[in-house]
């Protein structure tokens, strides 16, 4: 597989809605979706969010991450979502999505070199594996998103959250969710919001694991997202 940054394929002047991508990362390919919103184009800069899917979504199509959460409340009200949005694919179940991280910086790396990003304006979020993915990668790399929007996510708080000092979180959780229980949610902004983090939780009463689409359908989190710009260091 050819570098990306050299490949034949890369587009200069892309059109918008979603195409299906590949990289190769240590001799592995990983597959993931670009979404462009309409009206893109390369005359300012774009605010870009990346989505991490959860367990159902693994696999080596490239596509079921679009099944569940971001896209089809992009798709519901595409006006609320004027950003240029990537979609990679973990490919297994039994990975942390930290374990890919190298692969999700790629991705970011890639759409800022073929499209207007605005590096100040970067965003990361998920749900369930990709919310607990959206604390540690954004723990690990807190230097390259401008805010966090973790989905019924988990983690240890202990390790997380002292790298989010000054980082604008906001996480969701449903309140009988039996599969990750809230009180993960609830640890871990309180732990990021000692280390100094801008963390708020908000919680379902009567939501199980599905947080997700009460999350990105009824919060307009896509404004709060731009509410919030990296500060130059």
């Amino acid at each position: 597989m050819s570098d990306p940054s050299t490949s034949p394929s890369a587009i200069t002047a892309p059109t918008t809605g979603v195409r299906f991508l590949d990289l190769t990362i240590d001799d592995r390919e990983y597959l993931y979706a670009e979404y462009l919103p309409r009206g893109y184009d390369a005359t300012r800069p774009w605010p870009l969010i990346v989505f991490l899917n959860g367990a159902g979504e693994c696999g080596t199509d490239g596509q079921r991450q679009l099944t569940q959460g971001l896209m089809p409340a992009i798709l519901n009200k595409p006006d609320e979502w004027p950003f240029v949005v990537l979609f990679p694919q973990k490919p297994d179940q039994k990975s942390k999505w930290e374990d890919h991280a190298p692969f999700v910086l790629a991705a970011i790396d890639r759409a800022t070199r073929e499209h207007a990003i605005d590096a100040s304006r970067v965003y990361l979020t998920g749900l369930s594996q990709g919310g607990h993915g959206t604390w540690a990668i954004g723990s690990m790399f807190p230097e390259r998103f401008a805010a966090l929007a973790p989905v019924c996510g988990y983690g240890r708080p202990e390790v997380i959250a002292p790298r989010l000092a000054g980082m604008p979180i906001w996480a969701f959780h449903g309140t009988i969710d039996k599969i990750v229980l809230p009180e993960q949610s609830e640890n871990l902004v309180a732990a990021a919001k000692s280390a100094g983090a801008i963390a708020t939780l908000t919680l379902y009463p009567g939501v199980d694991h599905n947080s997700w689409d009460k999350a990105y359908r009824d919060e307009n989190l896509g404004r709060w997202f731009l509410s919030h710009v990296k500060p130059n260091k």
